[in-house]
């Protein structure tokens, strides 16, 4: 036998053991995944149904009025109480959604299981019974994910089926999976409903760049040292709003000024939504998170050019006052950001050239 030849028998060998490999590979796979989306919609089913038994405890101690005064007590006595207990996810706003859930769907067992809770949190957002049944029914003959329901509200599409013409509307309904990604069992087993329920801590290294990571490292030191009453709280502290998720790159509590200073640092130009996105912070902080004894949340956004560095200080229109007469003793200055910003950023990126050239 010729060399040629033995090599042609190797190589077709290869080949169907690649083939095979394949095909087995794809059965481990699906078998994964099958296990994993149980395991998801298992954990999800009976999140659904706690928060609606919960929906149904709140009302029914209010006796049946989601506006009373007394009402109101008990659901900030709860969410305390709670949060202390059971960790994140028992804001007031969250506990009222949970009332609202029950009170849209009093008959549990018209809860479906294909369904997770940012669906509902969505759904029950429409006020006519008639949208959300025909969103809930969508949601599972066409396994929408949230955000492809999310979309689908946003963009009428409930309303704009109605008015299309029947020899049309297979064309609408396929949009969607043009326009955003479909369930991907990754996305779910991260989702921070789930993990806020299981009370797991998530996993913050996907949330963060390089750069991002070095200066804000830096920074944390920097504050921290700085000797003005600041004391670590967290990183890329999650806060929910609505069934969106939002990170906060630095969250400092200054025992000294007796408030919450919230840091965001930006890659690149600074926008207007970045100083409204810090405004929705710091007002989530004051309605949600504040003390009654402590004094007006502080935002900084820092954002951080090749050849520049802003600093903005975010705060309430009624709290400009205070903090022009008292914060600015024990707060870093603008230079003094700015500098340090600057500094870390040049440390860093001479630090990358030179991992580079090795």
């Amino acid at each position: 036998m010729s060399s040629r030849e033995i090599e042609s028998g190797e190589l077709k060998a290869l080949n169907g053991i690649d083939s095979n490999f394949g095909k087995f590979y794809e059965n481990i796979k699906n078998t994964l995944n099958e296990a994993r989306s149980k395991a998801y919609s298992s954990v999800n089913l009976y999140m659904v149904q706690a928060y609606w038994n919960i929906g149904r405890l709140i009302l029914e101690a209010q006796g049946g009025k989601e506006r009373a005064e007394y009402g109101e007590q008990i659901i900030n006595n709860l969410s305390k109480e709670l949060t202390k207990e059971f960790g994140k996810g028992f804001t007031t706003t969250n506990l009222k959604t949970m009332r609202k859930f029950y009170s849209l769907f009093q008959n549990s067992h018209a809860l479906r299981d294909q369904l997770s809770w940012t669906h509902y949190r969505l759904i029950i957002k429409l006020d006519d019974e008639k949208k959300r049944n025909f969103y809930i029914d969508e949601c599972i003959k066409s396994n929408w994910s949230t955000r492809q329901l999310e979309r689908q509200i946003n963009s009428f599409y409930y309303e704009r089926l109605l008015s299309t013409q029947e020899e049309n509307k297979n064309e609408v309904r396929a949009e969607i999976k043009h326009l955003e990604p479909e369930r991907n069992i990754n996305d779910m087993v991260k989702d921070p409903y789930i993990l806020e329920f299981l009370n797991l801590k998530e996993n913050k290294k996907f949330l963060e760049k390089d750069l991002e990571q070095g200066l804000i490292d830096n920074l944390q030191e920097f504050l921290l040292e700085l000797g003005k009453g600041f004391s670590f709280v967290g990183r890329q502290r999650r806060i929910t709003a609505d069934g969106e998720h939002f990170y906060i790159d630095l969250v400092f509590y200054n025992y000294l000024l007796k408030c919450f200073v919230l840091i965001d640092l930006k890659l690149g130009k600074l926008t207007h939504q970045d100083i409204g996105q810090m405004d929705f912070y710091v007002r989530y902080y004051e309605k949600e998170i504040k003390g009654e004894d402590d004094n007006p949340t502080i935002g900084i956004i820092l954002c951080s050019e090749k050849n520049e560095t802003i600093v903005k200080y975010s705060i309430l229109e009624e709290s400009k006052q205070i903090f022009a007469s008292k914060y600015m003793l024990y707060m870093p200055t603008e230079e003094e950001l700015k500098r340090e910003i600057k500094r870390d950023r040049e440390m860093l990126e001479i630090e990358e050239r030179m991992n580079e050239d090795e």
